[in-house]
């Protein structure tokens, strides 16, 4: 049988009428295009093109192949989007729930990825602050979505109709003003080093933080400037002003758009788990090729999983 990439060349260099020219339409160079027309000569046993100065034109050989190499090619194709429509990944909605920091720092290589894969499929996305948007994908609101829990904090059982898989466990770091005495030391800072420190509360009523929020209180640091919504841009603003210090995600102290000092905590047990959620009783298609791609590209969150809350395992 002939190989389909052989034939597509044989196609570009008759549509083209030179190599050269069918080489830069297909992004190849043109010696390597050369050497595929060469095997597609190999296994036809024939000649197919006939080289010049002024380009290449098809030999009788070569015009019989190409009128064939039409129709196959074209029903390769078409296959290609009956079996995508078959696997439900041709056509429809994937809707995606997410928080902001996932949504910015996260997300959009991984849609780009699925767009690349599965450019068929229309893509909507809502933000949903955790842990809504566990209830948006039991609701029906959306195929799936990013969320997170903190350790230490309140165990939130999930609705039996949604599973929970890790994608991601990062580290609570300390945050502070450039030039703070606790900056930049290579050395965890124990707990105990906030004693006495004005602390940015972030969100102390949010269910997540509240564990992390009575860590805090119990090593000693003093309340200094309450942040009510769960605005980790603000916290980081307030911090580098010189307000106070704060304990955010790894990914939020190396992304802040305003100058913070960064120093990690020991011990290290402070943690936030992002997880995505989906119906477990669902097996679509574009789901679960979405799921593919944020384990490979974040991988599964391993031994720290299961501290992080109920995660009902897919």
């Amino acid at each position: 049988m002939y190989d389909p990439t052989r034939l597509a060349a044989l196609v570009a260099v008759a549509e083209a009428g030179s190599i050269t020219r069918a080489a830069e339409r297909l992004g190849y160079t043109p010696p390597a295009l050369s050497q595929q027309l060469a095997k597609l000569e190999r296994e036809t046993g024939a000649t197919l093109l006939v080289r010049s100065h002024r380009g290449a034109r098809l030999t009788d050989a070569g015009e019989l192949l190409v009128a064939r190499a039409r129709r196959i090619l074209d029903e390769m194709e078409r296959a290609r989007h009956e079996l995508a429509r078959l696997a439900g990944l041709s056509g429809g909605t994937l809707r995606l729930g997410t928080f902001p920091t996932a949504g910015i720092h996260l997300l959009p290589p991984v849609l780009s990825a699925f767009r690349r894969a599965h450019p068929d499929v229309e893509l909507a996305v809502a933000n949903y602050e955790p842990p809504d948007g566990i209830s948006a994908v039991a609701a029906g609101e959306v195929d799936l979505a990013l969320t997170h829990t903190y350790v230490p904090a309140a165990l939130v059982p999930l609705p039996s109709t949604v599973s929970a898989e890790p994608v991601l466990v990062e580290e609570l770091v300390l945050i502070t003003a450039p030039g703070h005495v606790l900056a930049g030391g290579s050395a965890r800072l124990p707990l105990s080093g906030l004693a006495g420190q004005p602390l940015i509360s972030m969100a102390p009523d949010l269910p997540a933080r509240q564990g992390v929020e009575a860590a805090l209180a119990r090593a000693g640091a003093t309340p200094s400037v309450l942040v009510e919504t769960p605005g980790y841009a603000l916290v980081c603003a307030l911090v580098s002003a010189g307000l106070g210090v704060a304990v955010v995600p790894e990914m939020v102290a190396a992304t802040a758009a305003t100058p913070v000092g960064t120093r990690r905590l020991e011990p290290g047990e402070l943690r936030r788990t992002i997880s995505v959620v989906h119906r477990t009783a669902e097996a679509a298609p574009a789901v679960d090729a979405f799921r593919a791609l944020l384990r490979a590209a974040f991988g599964r969150a391993g031994q720290h999983r299961h501290d992080s809350g109920p995660h009902r395992e897919s």
